[in-house]
This record gives structure tokens, C-alpha cells and sequence, in this order.
């Protein structure tokens, strides 16, 4: 039975916001106009004025499963996704066992297949273990499956093999992604190195940490002919290096998280293990480079680093407790109200950083509001105001910062191949 998504807003081809109507019909959408003529046996939901969106899309989050069942599973992480209005994610590979063979990756698709709520895109990891020290099989890993390769949580220390591994990835078509850091740059730091980290006498990771792996990755990946795509961009030299890299030429992409974009050191406000991530807070001064690479084509797109912790890890304070946030959830609030409300981004801007663009990126067949297209939707609340309250997530994870901050802009429909698979107050 066909559904009709009525008296919705949205975009249209001029990116003008104009009243917006949705049918789907087996999965697709079958049609969009401003005033859509409803069959007699149609099913209409009602969306009252709502933004309708194409589903979000978030490049990079941490499900946890197989091996840390405790922090997430793929059931509950996507179950945060859809809450959050993201409809297709990609599953970061450092879990236990890693995905690093084929048949590890035949075991994940089919786990994903069995409790998944939105669509999972599975990383492969480049190195076996994500040891640093011997490649995967590129293209059986492909072959079952995987969206690209990444030993995300850690760099690849070695250039030659990450040299090596682009050329593969190439020859397969297929993206590397890097989490940038150089171990011999890290000083076992907790936060940035930089004010607070002196404040509290805590070792800081520097800056240009991140920023020489990704000035020896472009080069590489100009050199392979690889697409090469920079996770959680964090520092003003990193910027100008994906700049300059771009203007080459090169084909690099990047990502920034919503609090790299929304928080600096300066706000941390204690010894909160909450405000632990890596890369971590950095400078007012890369704060402000962030957005300004955002918005001017430098970085590519928004994506959460959805990283679950369970609540006694957090506890053990700044220095000890493990590097990461939840993120699936607050994504869009979080920024709509704190930029868009604001005059700093558009919402066409917002919407397409976390739809459009990591689609382009990817090139996939998502983030689209158009016939034809997989019915993956989102509708959102724009004018809906609420308390961020972590005991309300439907992740397992409550490790964030933003816990009670206002916002506005809440998803309440969450619609998979046309399917509902979340709708608020239904949970």
C-alpha cells in the first residue's frame, strides 16, 4: 500500500523552501509535488508543516558489535541512528574480532541483515588486527561487501603501506579513510596541547599530530590516484593542508563531527571525562577554521563519530577514561540550533552536509529527495524545543558533553525503503 507524506516543506530543484508532498510506493519514492492527489486506499500521514528530509547519513560511527556488546550492538546503535534521523551509517571496524577477512565480513553483513534498523555500510580494516603491520585482502573484503577501508582509532604508522594500501584500493576502485595520527606526535595525551591541557598539568596531543599524517596521506593518494578521505578533521593546519590538496587537484575528502564544530578547549569545564575525544577539543583558533572550511568547500561533510562508552569507563576521569562521545542522536539539533538559528549555516547548507554530500563523496545511492530514489526519509520538527537528557537515548552509550542543552530541530519520523522505523513518542 502506497503512503503519502502530506503537508510537509522542504527544498525544491532552485533550493527554495516550499510546501513538499511525498508519496512512496514499494520502498521508492513514487512522486513529489507541492499538492499530491491521494488513491482511495492510500495510507496519508499527515506531517503537519514538518521538514522532509532525505534520510541522514553518517560516514562514521562506532556499533561496537562483535566483542563490545556492553557499550552498543548494532541493534541499539541503529535504533539511536533512526531516533536521530539518520537512515544509512558506516560501521567503523575496530571491534573484536575486526573485520578483516572475508568471512569476518560475511558475519557482520549477515548480523547487520538480522537487527539492523537503518542501512549499515561495514567498513573492512586496512591492516590485519588493525596492527599496522600486514594488509588485508582488499578485494575479498570487497567481494563481501565492504564500503571502504579504514583502520579508524588508529593511524597507519607506516607510509609504504599506506602507500600500498591506496594502490590497491584503487585498482578496486574503493576509498581509503584515515584516522590521522602519528603515534611518535601523541606524548600519550589525554587532551589538546594546548591551555587547558597546561591548566591541569595533563599531556597534550599537539596538532601537528593530525596534521603530518594527512600532508604525507594526500601526497600518497596523489600518487596512487586513490580517494582519500580524512576522518574527524581537528586542527587549522589540517584545513589548510585538505585545501591546498583540493586546489592540486587531489582527490581528498573530508569529514568534521558536530562538537569539533560546536566546542573548543575553552569549554571544557573540569576534568569531565565527557569532553574526552580524539582528536580532541582544540583551539578557539581551529574552531573557527573548522566552520570556515565547512563553508567553504574545504571539508566535504558533518559526521558524529558515534563513539558508546559505558558510563563507569567515563567515570575514571580525563586521563584515564577512554576518547570518545555519543553523537546520533543530537547531531541535528545540536547544529540546527546553534548554527542555523544563528544566521551561520543555511538549512540547505545543514541538510546537505549530512545528506547530499557524503552521498556525492561515496557515491551513494542515498541523501536524496527524488523520484525514483530509495524512500529514505526523515521528517523533522523544526519548531520542537527540547533538553538534551542522556538517560532518554536509545543507544547504550550517555557518554556527551551536550547534556542539558536546549535545542531545537528534532526528527519524529524516520522512514527506511519507505518503511516507518522510528516515529517519536512510539518507541
Amino acid at each position: 500500500m502506497a503512503v503519502w507524506l502530506k503537508h510537509g516543506m522542504s527544498f525544491n530543484n532552485n533550493g527554495e523552501f516550499v510546501r513538499t508532498e511525498v508519496k512512496i510506493d514499494n520502498g521508492v519514492i513514487a512522486a513529489i509535488g507541492p499538492e499530491l492527489a491521494v488513491d482511495a486506499d492510500g495510507h496519508v500521514i499527515d506531517v503537519g508543516g514538518k521538514l522532509i528530509a532525505p534520510g541522514l547519513i553518517d560516514l562514521h560511527v562506532h556499533l561496537r558489535e562483535p566483542g563490545g556488546e556492553a557499550k552498543e550492538t548494532i541493534e541499539t546503535g541503529t535504533l539511536a541512528a533512526a531516533k536521530g534521523g539518520f537512515t544509512t551509517v558506516a560501521a567503523m571496524p575496530n571491534t573484536n574480532p575486526v573485520p578483516d577477512t572475508k568471512e569476518q565480513m560475511e558475519w557482520l553483513q549477515a548480523r547487520i541483515r538480522e537487527t539492523a534498523r537503518v542501512n549499515v555500510l561495514p567498513y573492512a580494516a586496512i591492516t590485519i588486527g588493525q596492527k599496522g603491520e600486514e594488509l588485508t585482502d582488499f578485494a575479498a573484503l570487497k567481494e563481501a561487501g565492504a564500503f571502504a577501508f579504514t583502520d579508524d582509532g588508529v593511524g597507519v604508522q607506516s607510509a609504504g603501506m599506506m602507500f600500498e594500501a591506496m594502490k590497491r584500493a584503487a585498482a578496486l576502485d574503493m576509498a581509503i579513510v584515515a584516522h590521522c595520527e602519528d603515534d611518535t606526535l601523541k606524548n600519550g595525551g589525554a587532551v589538546h596541547d594546548g591551555d587547558f591541557a597546561r591548566r591541569h598539568g595533563i599531556a597534550g596531543i599537539p596538532s601537528v599530530c593530525e596534521s603530518v599524517h594527512i600532508a604525507r596521506d594526500v601526497l600518497l593518494a596523489e600518487a596512487a590516484g586513490c580517494h582519500y578521505h580524512v576522518c574527524h578533521i581537528s586542527t587549522k593546519e589540517s584545513v589548510r593542508i585538505v585545501r591546498d590538496a583540493k586546489r592540486a587537484g587531489i582527490r581528498v575528502t573530508a569529514e568534521v563531527t558536530p562538537h569539533h564544530l560546536l566546542l573548543c578547549e575553552d569549554d571544557i569545564p573540569g576534568l569531565d571525562a565527557n569532553y574526552k575525544m580524539n582528536p580532541p577539543l582544540r583551539s578557539r583558533a581551529d574552531r573557527e577554521a573548522l566552520i570556515e572550511g565547512l563553508l567553504d568547500g574545504t571539508i566535504d561533510l558533518i559526521a558524529t563519530d558515534h563513539a558508546p562508552h559505558i558510563t563507569a569507563e567515563k567515570a575514571k576521569g580525563i586521563e584515564a577514561a577512554p576518547f570518545g562521545i555519543v553523537g546520533l542522536e543530537t547531531a541535528f539539533p545540536l547544529l540546527y540550533t546553534h548554527f542555523v538559528k544563528t544566521g551561520v549555516f543555511s538549512l540547505k547548507q545543514l541538510v546537505d552536509w549530512l545528506t547530499v554530500k557524503p552521498a556525492q563523496c561515496f557515491g551513494l545511492n542515498a541523501g536524496r529527495l527524488a523520484v525514483g530514489a530509495p524512500a529514505d526519509l526523515t521528517v523533522i520538527d523544526l519548531e520542537a524545543e527540547e533538553t538534551i537528557d542522556p538517560e532518554t537515548f536509545a543507544s547504550k552509550g550517555k557518554n556527551t558533553p551536550f547534556a542539558g542543552w536546549k535545542c531545537q530541530g528534532w526528527p519524529v519520523m524516520t522512514f527506511v525503503n519507505g518503511t516507518l522505523v522510528w516515529e517519536k513518542g512510539r518507541e
